[in-house]
């Protein structure tokens, strides 16, 4: 019987391992975001998101020039639009969000979570290690987007939302 004890653990510890790191991280919408990120402490990301292009990016889906450029579905219901201008599953009409980015939140959204960067991307935050991380991840939908260039470095200035120091 005490040998079993420790072998249960270790059963019990590496299930749980494998049951957090199997997960399906679902998104949660940008008023889960909103709750910690809006204040001048957290950076303001939300409200500064709220304010940007981003955030109207599916309402651009109802423009003349979204009929042209999508003749024969509505704009809003096409695929290869939405795959840009609403990609986040269950929150398309909130545009281009937070998790569009940032990962699913259903898993680091707590506060207890989010205070440790580690367990935050153990739990689906997305994690830009560099600029060209950044970059590659703009490009997803911004490369000869609708035949226009795109410029990273003066788009980047425009939608950075940089983290308070010590946050």
């Amino acid at each position: 019987m005490k040998k079993a004890i420790p072998v249960l653990v270790i059963v019990f510890a590496f299930v749980f391992i494998l049951a957090a790191y199997s997960q399906d991280f679902t998104y949660v919408g940008s008023a889960k975001c909103k709750t910690c990120h809006k204040s001048e402490k957290r950076g303001q990301q939300y409200p500064l998101w709220e304010a940007r292009q981003h955030s109207k990016s599916f309402a651009a889906l109802s423009t003349d020039k979204a009929k042209e450029l999508s003749p024969d579905t509505p704009a809003a219901e096409n695929p290869k639009c939405l795959k840009c201008h609403g990609p986040t599953e269950g929150f398309k009409e909130e545009g281009v969000t937070c998790e569009t980015c940032h990962g699913p939140g259903s898993a680091y959204k707590k506060l207890s979570i989010m205070k440790d960067h580690a367990q935050s991307v153990a739990n689906g935050l997305t994690d830009f290690k560099s600029a060209d991380e950044i970059k590659k991840q703009c490009l997803s939908c911004h490369a000869d987007a609708h035949e226009s260039s795109f410029d990273f470095a003066s788009a980047w200035e425009k939608v950075k939302h940089p983290v308070p120091e010590g946050e």
